[in-house]
């Protein structure tokens, strides 16, 4: 029996993992799939309810590393993960995405002899202000099996050198996670309890630190909400960084100054699915939120200057607005007027990425 490790680092991983766990359950005579969860994001209350959300078991491994800078987090990470490795000696590591449990997990696997899978491989901002895109960068450089979701990943390996016999076009394990749970998602009763009923209204996510780590420009996100708030209902499930700082900088009373804004906790995955299908748009700086919106038809405008994710702006719903935040209200008005960007989903978006990475795994394993 060949025995896996999969790494979740933080709560988009949990969407990236599930699919993969129930895809290797179909191999259980020769394959041992086990989770480890490094502790990097946890929040006891959030974890329950991704676990109950995605039907996942409990990790077999919990490292509990907490948050810190990069590199006291990468570190803490890298050490106790070793341990794991000794002990289990596993045949392959997994990780997915690009947070900072993906590169230490990476690192730590290849130093001991572990050949490492990279889920959601090869995709590129070009902006190494990012510390996803080292992350990225770093992980694709020392793994040993890259797995893509779409195809300017191919281009960018290449590109790389990474050698063709490496690299696999297998679809987006985010998609399968959204495909098997969007029936249940749509018996969520969230809108109801938000008082939303069938009223329109717009979803808004933003986290990172160039929209959110300086008072200017989380000021003019603030007077962006005020310039829309009289044409529809703004939903901003809230990330603890973005209202850490809110508080810092003296801007909460503003915020809850705007009548229509509904400042909310994190939510579970199948209330924000089913808040982000019934979005009229969706706001945000996520990369994941980009792909979902796509598959879903929903427009979606990000408060970026680049995306490792070109897919969704090339073929799907999602436009670049850069940081100007005129840009997103102009927009924005203009899709709730009625204005919308066609988009198609992208080849292999189509639930069944987990089932090829396995069938891809257990014949490397076994060869």
């Amino acid at each position: 029996m060949k025995k896996i490790l999969s790494v979740v680092g933080a709560r988009p991983n949990f969407m990236k993992v599930a699919p993969l766990h129930r895809a290797f359950e179909q191999y259980k005579g020769p394959v041992s799939h086990q989770m480890v969860h490094t502790g990097q994001h946890y929040d006891r209350a959030m974890s329950k309810v991704f676990f109950e959300d995605l039907e996942l078991p409990q990790p077999d491994f919990y490292l509990g590393v907490g948050s810190g800078t990069h590199a006291e987090q990468t570190a803490k990470v890298m050490v106790e993960f070793e341990k794991v490795l000794v002990e289990q000696k596993p045949d392959l590591v997994i990780v997915v995405g690009d947070v900072n449990s993906t590169v230490a997990c990476s690192l730590v696997a290849v130093k001991l002899g572990v050949p490492v899978a990279h889920v959601e491989a090869g995709l590129r901002s070009f902006d190494r202000t990012m510390p996803e895109e080292i992350n990225r960068l770093v992980t694709d450089a020392i793994a040993d099996f890259l797995f893509v979701s779409e195809p300017s990943g191919v281009r960018n390996l290449r590109s790389e050198g990474v050698p063709e016999e490496k690299i696999f076009f297998v679809g987006n394990v985010m998609i399968d996670s959204l495909i098997s749970y969007r029936e249940k998602a749509r018996r969520s009763v969230i809108r109801k309890d938000l008082g939303l009923g069938g009223a329109p209204y717009m979803l808004v996510t933003l986290h990172r630190p160039s929209n959110v780590d300086d008072k200017q420009s989380l000021s003019r996100i603030l007077a962006a909400f005020e310039r829309l708030a009289n044409r529809t209902a703004i939903v901003f499930p809230i990330h603890p960084r973005t209202r850490k700082m809110l508080g810092e900088f003296g801007l909460m009373d503003r915020a809850n100054a705007i009548s229509s804004l509904k400042l909310l906790e994190p939510l579970g995955y199948l209330d924000f699915l089913s808040l982000m299908e019934q979005a009229q748009l969706v706001l945000t700086d996520s990369g994941g939120i980009q792909e979902e919106t796509t598959y879903l038809g929903v427009p979606c405008l990000t408060l970026r200057k680049n995306t490792e994710r070109p897919v969704t702006v090339e073929v799907g719903t999602n436009l670049l607005c850069g940081d100007d935040l005129g840009v997103g209200v102009e927009q924005s008005l203009a899709i709730l007027g009625g204005r919308k960007k066609a988009g198609i989903v992208p080849d292999l978006w189509d639930g069944k990425a987990a089932q090829r990475i396995a069938e891809i795994v257990i014949s490397k394993l076994y060869s």
